[in-house]
């Protein structure tokens, strides 16, 4: 029996560069693979991600800061892990090496170039990465998530074919589910990233307190906060008279979301992809400080085919912010409008897609030169 082809996944730092990566990784898993994560610290802590496969922690470092010292210092990391990561190549032989964006994708990237092994970036948001910025000239395809991606150095485009941004087989699933009947109970979910964001507990009780009696009498709320916000919320939904489950960790996030008829969040990259595949409106308010502006970019298709609004952070107050809920959930043929609109931005198929490109690019094998275009050509639209 020949030996199964081997797939070097690189990602790090955030769940959106995780998550994607993990998903994938299950996909080539399934289509019988042997697949290898090389991370970074961060990466690690994120659990039940590559279980089973094998991990390896290589050296990473910024070359955005403008001190010349921390700069040499990640200069001599990024080499190390370079030599590394073409350590596990010459173990291993990979038929492909793909990055997902975060500090330890730039070490595995170099050593596949000095190996002579087919590359992939992916970037899960609408502005391309640092990362991936570095990386755009050498590899062979860049897969992005959106449509209009930005900063791909105008020489790359060739390379570029969007796929989506791959999502959890739970989330996907429940693409095929009704939206929820709006006659009863209208259900309000609130996330703000892994640890929640204090802004969100800060202004949607105080919004969802303005909203008209008849309203908040159908209205229920799971919202996730941080810790030190809880029972500040808690206390706010009990004086509005609205029935809020609050938790600072949604484990069961795909029965949250299929329960939902809005949600408000962060506008990263893997929430929106998720929501537009499930097809649940939003009310996005993008983190002020992503890089590039990358949250606001990130909402825009589906702000644009009517299956959000977008809410920046300077506006985001609780009269504004109680406009929009109302806008929304007063009237059910609103809300089932978004909800469709939501959904003809979702890209369901996406991790599909990345596996054909994975597969197209790893059978020219090891042949293949860093920087020559993959035959696209070959991979389903």
């Amino acid at each position: 029996m020949p030996p199964r082809p081997h797939l070097i996944i690189a990602a790090g730092g955030t769940g959106g560069h995780m998550v994607p990566a993990h998903v994938l990784g299950q996909e080539m898993t399934a289509r019988g693979y042997a697949v290898t994560l090389i991370t970074d610290d961060r990466g690690l802590r994120y659990p039940g991600l590559f279980d089973g496969c094998p991990r390896h922690v290589v050296d990473s470092g910024s070359l955005s800061g403008i001190n010349p010292v921390g700069w040499l210092k990640a200069l001599i990391s990024i080499r190390k892990g370079r030599a590394a990561a073409k350590a596990i190549y010459r173990r291993e032989r990979p038929v492909a090496v793909i990055g997902f964006g975060g500090y330890p994708t730039l070490p595995a990237l170099l050593g596949a170039f000095a190996a002579s092994v087919p590359t992939i970036i992916h970037d899960s948001n609408t502005v391309l990465g640092r990362v991936n910025r570095m990386l755009a000239d050498r590899v062979n395809v860049i897969a992005t998530a959106f449509p209009n991606i930005r900063r791909v150095p105008k020489r790359q485009g060739g390379k570029v074919t969007l796929v989506g941004n791959p999502v959890r087989a739970e989330i996907v699933a429940l693409r095929d589910l009704p939206y929820p009947a709006t006659d009863g109970e209208l259900r309000l979910l609130i996330i703000g990233g892994s640890q929640g964001a204090t802004v969100l507990s800060k202004v949607v009780p105080a919004a969802v307190e303005r909203l008209p009696a008849a309203l908040k009498s159908r209205l229920r709320v799971t919202q996730q906060c941080r810790p030190e916000d809880l029972e500040q919320v808690r206390a706010a939904y009990a004086a509005a008279g609205v029935p809020a489950d609050l938790a600072t960790f949604l484990q069961d996030m795909p029965d949250r979301l299929a329960m939902a008829h809005l949600v408000i969040a962060r506008s990263g990259a893997s929430t929106v992809s998720e929501l537009a595949v499930a097809g649940r409106p939003a009310i996005f308010v993008p983190l002020p400080t992503s890089t590039d502006d990358h949250q606001v970019y990130n909402a825009r298709e589906m702000v644009d085919a009517g299956g959000a609004q977008m809410i920046l952070q300077p506006e985001f107050t609780p009269d504004r912010v109680a406009k929009a809920i109302e806008q929304f959930i007063a009237s059910p043929a609103v809300l089932e409008a978004a909800a469709t609109a939501a959904r003809s931005t979702g890209r369901p198929d996406a991790t599909a897609r990345l596996a054909d490109i994975v597969e197209a690019l790893g059978k020219r094998g090891r042949a293949a030169a860093p920087g020559e275009a993959a035959p696209l050509q070959k991979v389903p639209a």
